[in-house]
């Protein structure tokens, strides 16, 4: 990846501090003139003592399927908290197994958002990612047999196709929209 640009260092200061204020705000539930200021005093100084490698966006905001996305996501969310309740009432102890992902776009912004999109539902938790395969490993609670592990892996490929449709690049929408190689057994 080439290095960043000027403009585009200080476009990702901006965006994280944005990001930062719009956290602080919603940390203190409602949105005031003092709640922003100090959000931003506060995002720029957790900006200068603890700096980060800014985060190259090579992708394109696509409205719709950022919407879709989040209806999905909502949608999801629902689904699992009754699906996780009903296993907590259940008797005896629900399945669960550790499942490795292999994401078809290997760039760390793209395995964070899909992590914490996994991981924000209920009954699924990221245990391990390995940056280098761009593998996710994650907890699924609630698996009944081999075919329903299979089912539960293509899903978090299908957030992560979901995720890249919203806001990824025309090559990111390639690769997710390539036929998938299946491993030689």
């Amino acid at each position: 990846m080439s290095p960043l640009t000027k403009r585009e260092r200080i476009r990702s200061r901006i965006t994280a501090v944005i990001g930062l204020v719009l956290v602080w705000n919603l940390l203190w539930g409602e949105f005031t003139w003092m709640n922003t200021i100090s959000g931003a005093v506060i995002a720029v100084a957790i900006l200068l003592v603890f700096p980060l490698p800014p985060v190259k966006f090579g992708g394109r905001l696509r409205p719709l399927h950022v919407i879709g996305f989040f209806a999905r996501f909502f949608y999801d969310l629902v689904v699992a908290s009754f699906q996780v309740a009903f296993l907590a009432f259940r008797p005896g102890e629900p399945k669960s197994a550790i499942v490795a992902v292999e994401l078809r776009v290997k760039s760390d912004l793209n395995m964070t958002l899909v992590a914490e999109a996994v991981s924000l539902v209920p009954g699924s938790l990221i245990a391990e990612a390995d940056q280098q395969t761009g593998t996710l490993y994650i907890h699924m609670l609630g698996v009944r047999d081999a075919e329903h592990l299979e089912r539960l892996r293509a899903e978090v490929l299908h957030v992560e196709a979901r995720l890249i449709r919203a806001i990824g690049s025309d090559e990111e929408l390639r690769r997710v929209n390539a036929p998938r190689e299946e491993p030689a057994t």
